[in-house]
């Protein structure tokens, strides 16, 4: 007859190990979970490792069959549907049943996001910001969305639904930095998420920047040509002003979060965009090197989330995200981005 600990101890261990997978890759986002009661650290980490393995299923298995890694990733939406319906297999998915019974997470974003990571079974091609921004939304602002619920919002539905629409533009700033930072890692892999447009735009190719990058000399090495090229520069000071004027527009909805969640989802965006200054201090070259920030500069960002928590109060909140910024080489008329205004 199983001990009566056992259903407990079992719990214990999925938590774990989802805890085991934030730490093996989210060093800011293992320390901002600390700002968290701990039944909502539980929950975050739960979310970040269903969202892990969905990306590396992919990740993992670059110049791998694509069916066969397709036929991965729809199991693995097979396994979340049954999870869904009450039937969770595996730690992960037991821990991300407990979140969706405990925080009434919608499935549908769930699902999102894996369809949103399958995306990556393709060629990496956007022709445009608004491509891109897509798929940002899908692999990235749903993320945003799974946390607004278990991170709680001071409010009624209302209020909800507005914070909601920050986490998700949040959730584009984030990606967009994820890809500025690994241009040349994901270049290595097959794979330029640049959009065409942006890239003519400065009298770019994608055909260089893959070149360049597979080219990068190892750390330490002489920089790639390309990436002392004023045209690179300036394609990527470009981004970083996109990518700041989205966290701008999307930090009022932290304000909107429970009071015991704010200062945990100001550390990740601000540890997020701390990101575009390092990659501004490694001189713009993302094809060899891939930006982060140091240690101290982790602590730092968890001090001052700690000392200036957000509250709706100080922070003008309105409908939902408004974006104010005209770009370094003129406005892109029709930016999609104006849909959150």
């Amino acid at each position: 007859m199983p001990r009566a600990d056992e259903p407990r101890r079992g719990a214990t261990s999925d938590a774990a190990h989802c805890e085991h997978i934030v730490r093996g890759h989210a060093r800011t986002f293992t320390l901002a979970s600390y700002l968290l009661p701990a039944e909502k650290r539980r929950a975050a980490f739960a979310l970040y490792a269903f969202c892990r393995v969905a990306d590396d299923i992919v990740d993992a298995d670059v110049g791998a069959d694509e069916a066969l890694v397709a036929t991965r990733l729809a199991e693995y939406d097979r396994q979340l549907s049954r999870a869904l319906a009450g039937r969770p297999a595996g730690p992960v998915f037991r821990e991300l049943h407990r979140v969706v019974r405990e925080y009434s997470l919608p499935g549908g974003v769930l699902h999102e996001l894996v369809d949103g990571v399958a995306r990556d079974l393709r060629p990496a091609r956007y022709r445009s910001w608004t491509e891109l921004a897509l798929y940002c939304e899908g692999v990235a602002s749903t993320v945003g969305e799974m946390c607004t619920y278990v991170f709680g919002v001071g409010g009624d539905a209302d209020a909800r639904a507005r914070a909601l629409r920050y986490a998700r533009a949040l959730g584009v700033a984030m990606q967009l930095t994820n890809i500025l930072r690994d241009v040349g890692e994901d270049a290595r892999r097959g794979r330029c998420y640049l959009p065409d447009e942006d890239l003519a735009r400065f009298s770019l190719t994608r055909g260089e920047v893959m070149a360049a990058a597979r080219e990068a000399a190892p750390v330490g090495g002489a920089p790639s040509p390309l990436a002392r090229d004023a045209r690179w520069r300036a394609l990527v000071a470009f981004q970083i002003g996109r990518a700041r004027a989205i966290y701008a527009a999307a930090m009022p909805g932290v304000g909107l979060l429970a009071r015991d969640a704010q200062r945990c989802a100001a550390a990740c965006a601000w540890g997020y965009a701390g990101i575009l200054g390092a990659i501004e201090a490694n001189d713009y070259d993302t094809l060899g090197y891939r930006a982060r920030l140091g240690g101290w500069a982790r602590v730092s960002v968890l001090w001052d989330a700690w000392r200036a928590r957000p509250t709706a109060r100080a922070m003008a909140i309105a409908e939902g995200p408004v974006l104010e910024w005209d770009g370094a080489a003129g406005r892109v008329e029709g930016d999609e981005l104006l849909r959150w205004a």
